[in-house]
């Protein structure tokens, strides 16, 4: 079962500068939506530099104030490392796609503002990306690291049900593929060729909707390797089987029906310490 010693990282203010200025032309380019996450935002963007220290790549990261109307924008800022753009219109696929438009890198690491990269996350992408040419897109799971571990457990359990799902879609009916939103990265090249993000997706389903298209021009690689942290403040608040019954239902529905069975989300923020 998915367990973590691992520790959080400092917060974004006290976590060292990237080794360098920002490259013209960054090997990555890490595009984080964020709406109302001025709490857990530092977090994020401390672990994305950490990884991106740790093994000197190029690279970029680029925050999406998504129409927030707390201090999420001035919490970005306050970095040098962090580029913000604006995108009013609400919703994760209009704010991916406007970090999309302004990235500049050949692979675009989407990762959602609850979410920690974990030491070594960043180099097992590369690696995996360098070794298969025709890779279009990359995830993994998630451990709800603020969650009771009977949650942690469940999660675990769901992740693995859903990895078979992944491989009878993906090998056996070839009608799709499985990606994590907020921890995946996709080529930009396979991603122009998909027809980038739909705008007919706005939060569930968006994720598997790309997936699906993606896998139409190369692989799309769901790996345990690829495991991040992140808040499990949803199930928190509406229940894990409520939400877990959601996400499949929305899964299949744009799988196979290439549009979202739920159109309307309830936001669940934290409170700023």
């Amino acid at each position: 079962m998915f367990e973590t010693a691992l520790p959080l990282p400092r917060t974004f203010a006290d976590a060292e500068p990237l080794g360098s200025s920002m490259p013209s032309k960054p090997d990555i380019s890490f595009v984080v939506p964020a709406y109302n996450e001025e709490a857990l935002l530092p977090k994020c963007l401390a672990a994305i530099a950490a990884e991106i220290d740790r093994i000197g790549c190029r690279a970029e990261i680029i925050v999406v104030d998504n129409a927030s109307t707390d201090a999420t924008q001035a919490v970005a800022r306050a970095s040098r490392a962090v580029r913000v753009v604006e995108e009013p219109e609400r919703g994760l696929v209009p704010a991916r796609r406007a970090g999309t438009r302004a990235a500049s890198g050949p692979l675009i690491a989407h990762i959602d503002a609850d979410t920690i990269l974990p030491e070594g996350w960043l180099a097992r992408a590369l690696a995996e990306f360098a070794a298969t040419p025709r890779l279009a897109g990359l995830s993994g799971p998630y451990i709800y690291y603020d969650s009771p571990r009977s949650l942690r457990v469940a999660a675990a359990l769901f992740y693995r049900v859903a990895f078979v799902n992944y491989l009878l879609v993906r090998f056996v009916l070839r009608a799709g593929s499985m990606m994590q939103g907020g921890n995946f990265i996709v080529s930009r090249d396979a991603l122009q060729e998909a027809g980038g993000f739909d705008s007919g997706f706005k939060f569930y389903g968006e994720d598997t909707d790309l997936a699906r298209r993606l896998s139409k021009v190369g692989a799309v690689k769901f790996s345990f390797r690829m495991v991040a942290l992140s808040s499990g403040r949803r199930f928190a608040a509406e229940g894990m089987v409520r939400v877990g019954l959601r996400y499949t239902a929305n899964f299949f529905w744009a799988t196979f029906r290439k549009r979202p069975l739920t159109e309307e989300w309830a936001d669940f923020r934290e409170e700023r310490l």
